[in-house]
């Protein structure tokens, strides 16, 4: 993996890690794309960007001088109403963006990984998803509170259906267009080096040092919550 694409970016936790884990490769290239204002992270080129928009693909393209990206990531979620049919939607509508400009961007047989909400237009997603990917997996993060609908789609090795040509406008394939031949999805837990996010633990840590509250290295910037302040 030489080219990275990070979409609804913002604040940057997943480009961040990128660049640590890639960022000491001369052949490396990461963007960050967000319609938010980003701090600048070592490493990662960043565009203020609708992922709707065909220009912000063009973009993407041109900071790789003309070449698709390897992998896409998105993180990307919507402010959550505790609704969950609603924010299931929302994510949904995210998400299919995402996709959109994910298939004018990738190469063949890349990666894409992207937050998703558990509910039931999961499946009519997930079969969308085989059409284009060879694997779809669905990963859910130990450090991913059991109470939460958040899990992650993991699709590898993309091609794109034959006679299919990317458009922003219409990023699906109609129901007559997708495969029928449907796939149960591995459903897997991943992570087990970190804390239970659904347990309670001591100020007093395993080193018997106390806890510290830390400020985060980066405030918001230009939150929209910042006018009701």
């Amino acid at each position: 993996v030489s080219r990275v694409v990070d979409l609804c970016a913002a604040p940057g936790g997943w480009s961040q890690v990128v660049s640590q884990k890639l960022g000491d490769r001369e052949d490396v290239k990461i963007v960050a794309v967000d319609v938010q204002s980003m701090a600048p992270i070592e490493g990662v080129f960043t565009i203020e960007g609708d992922i709707t928009d065909k220009n912000t693909a063009s973009a993407i393209i041109k900071c790789f001088d003309g070449s698709p990206a390897d992998l896409v990531l998105c993180d990307g979620a919507p402010d959550v109403l505790k609704m969950h049919d609603l924010d299931e939607y929302h994510q949904g509508q995210l998400l299919l963006a995402a996709f959109s400009i994910m298939c004018n961007i990738l190469i063949p047989g890349g990666t894409f990984l992207a937050k998703i909400f558990r509910g039931k237009g999961v499946p009519h997603l997930v079969s969308q998803f085989q059409s284009f990917f060879k694997e779809v997996i669905i990963l859910k993060p130990s450090t991913s509170r059991n109470s939460s609908i958040e899990c992650f789609v993991l699709c590898t090795n993309f091609h794109l259906p034959s006679g299919f040509i990317p458009c922003m406008e219409k990023p699906l394939l109609s129901l007559e267009e997708i495969s029928h031949s449907y796939k149960p999805v591995t459903f897997q837990v991943c992570g087990n080096e970190t804390y239970d996010p659904d347990t309670t633990y001591p100020l007093e840590l395993d080193d018997k040092e106390c806890y510290k509250y830390q400020n985060p290295e980066q405030s918001p910037i230009k939150p929209a919550y910042a006018a009701s302040l």
